[in-house]
């Protein structure tokens, strides 16, 4: 296989009209924010309180803003990335402009992995909080045959509700992207107030006494606590999926970033500290309290059991938020493999009518249902942690590679400080990955050597035609 097929990149400078035949930029600054605030703001923010308190005590707050910072610093990379390089497709596409088509076949299997297992894992999440509402509110749910897959501890036949998740999702990719973004505008609004109506509530028990002990574990604990809070702050990534669809893409898209990330830092702080304020630390560590995250402080506060049915409500909008930008990310980046001759065209075919990739919809609707009916996926989550840590160092690298390939090239926002954020951002998602097992590796390693296979005895070639038509 020769060296050069490996390296070769494609052309930078994507029409700023869209695609003749493909996806049209429908997308301004909010719907694009609001992706990344719908794909970040998950059930993630209901719960990780009960899981970072115990570790750092009320330094907790000093551990999202170190969290924060270190989704920021990627954030950043990414804000300039979608800004020179305004196309789908995400970190495949500017691996694939900058480092080559090899590196571009790695990143993708990656991504196709993260948002995979990540969109069937959130629905099968999704079906616990439906019926959990449900039972609530109409006293009915879904019987335990019909949530749950088969090597579950309460065994069923598929997890239905589940399914019936990723299907309205797909429908809504194939009906539109503005409908789809309207969509998911609402529910990041629903879900938003919620969490502020929860600190509301939180603020009327709130205590200064219960910050005395500020970090009663020192720094060690801050990290740790930093450690398990950075996951809440993924998702932001998935603006720059819509690098096609995005109307002036150089200047929408890091704005779009770098707000659904100050929107979503300032929730988490806004949570933070009227969840501590409401209540002593130490309260965090009971086990009853962590199995209903933050409706047990308002249930304490109100002496009511209203706060159960709304923190239910918020999760379930929440996941169907985050379960549609995910699966419209996946749709993306398959679209871009099938533009560019990876996968089959098939892919990369667009309606005309709805102005969607329908055919790729389809396929990932029926991948992501099966998985999310049939699959256990607990065990999973530490592979789209990989997958999303190598996206992130591979983006940071982009930036590096293209200021010195291409200092001309216009953009729309550049990282401040020269490479200093972007090697910081690499060293930062280093660490995190040193922390991840070896079986995670093993099980990886033989993804991207699946994904490498594919590529030696089909994707290589296939490519070079597409590449030859063009």
């Amino acid at each position: 296989m020769p060296l050069r097929s490996l390296l070769r990149t494609i052309p930078i400078e994507p029409s700023p009209e869209g695609e003749k035949g493909g996806l049209q930029r429908r997308m301004g600054t909010i719907p694009l924010m609001m992706l990344g605030i719908g794909a970040t703001v998950g059930t993630g923010v209901f719960f990780v309180m009960h899981e970072a308190v115990p570790a750092a005590g009320p330094a907790t707050v000093l551990a999202f803003l170190l969290a924060a910072l270190a989704a920021g610093l990627s954030a950043l990379c990414y804000a300039e990335m979608a800004s020179a390089v305004p196309a789908s497709g995400s970190t495949y596409t500017y691996a694939y402009a900058t480092l080559g088509e090899l590196a571009a076949v790695i990143v993708a299997a990656c991504l196709l992995l993260e948002y995979g297992v990540s969109t069937a894992a959130v629905a099968v999440g999704w079906s616990g909080y439906l019926n959990l509402l449900l039972d609530n509110t109409v006293g009915v749910s879904f019987p335990a045959i019909l949530s749950a897959n088969p090597w579950d501890s309460t065994p069923g036949i598929l997890n239905l509700p589940a399914v019936l998740l990723v299907l309205l999702c797909a429908l809504l990719l194939i009906r539109g992207v503005s409908e789809s973004a309207k969509v998911n505008t609402a529910m990041v609004v629903i879900k938003v107030a919620v969490l502020v109506l929860f600190g509301a509530v939180a603020f009327t028990g709130f205590q200064a006494d219960n910050f005395a002990d500020f970090a009663p574990f020192g720094a060690a604990g801050v990290t740790a606590a930093a450690g398990t809070i950075f996951f809440t702050f993924i998702g932001l990534d998935a603006v720059s999926t819509a690098g096609g669809e995005a109307k002036d893409p150089r200047r929408s898209l890091p704005r779009a970033i770098l707000g659904a990330l100050a929107v979503v830092t300032a929730l988490y702080l806004f949570v933070a500290v009227a969840a501590i304020g409401s209540q002593p630390w130490q309260a965090f560590s009971d086990p009853e309290q962590q199995s209903v995250g933050l409706a047990v402080i308002i249930e304490n506060i109100t002496g009511a059991a209203w706060p159960g049915t709304l923190l239910a409500l918020g999760a379930v909008i929440s996941i169907f938020s985050v379960t549609l930008v995910v699966m419209y990310g996946q749709t993306r980046v398959l679209y871009s493999m099938g533009r560019d001759g990876l996968v089959p065209g098939f892919f990369a075919r667009v309606n005309q009518r709805t102005g969607t990739p329908v055919n790729t919809t389809i396929v990932v609707a029926v991948a992501v249902g099966l998985l999310a009916a049939f699959v256990p996926l607990g065990g999973l989550w530490d592979l789209v942690s990989i997958g999303t840590l190598v996206a992130f160092i591979v983006v940071a690298v982009s930036v590096l590679v293209l200021r010195r390939k291409r200092p001309d090239l216009p953009r729309g926002f550049r990282v401040p400080f020269g490479p200093v954020i972007p090697v910081l951002s690499i060293i930062t998602c280093l660490v995190v990955l040193s922390g991840l097992g070896l079986v995670t590796y093993a099980w990886f390693g033989a993804w991207v050597g699946a994904a490498l296979l594919y590529y030696a005895l089909w994707g290589r070639k296939s490519a070079a035609r597409a590449r030859a038509r063009d």
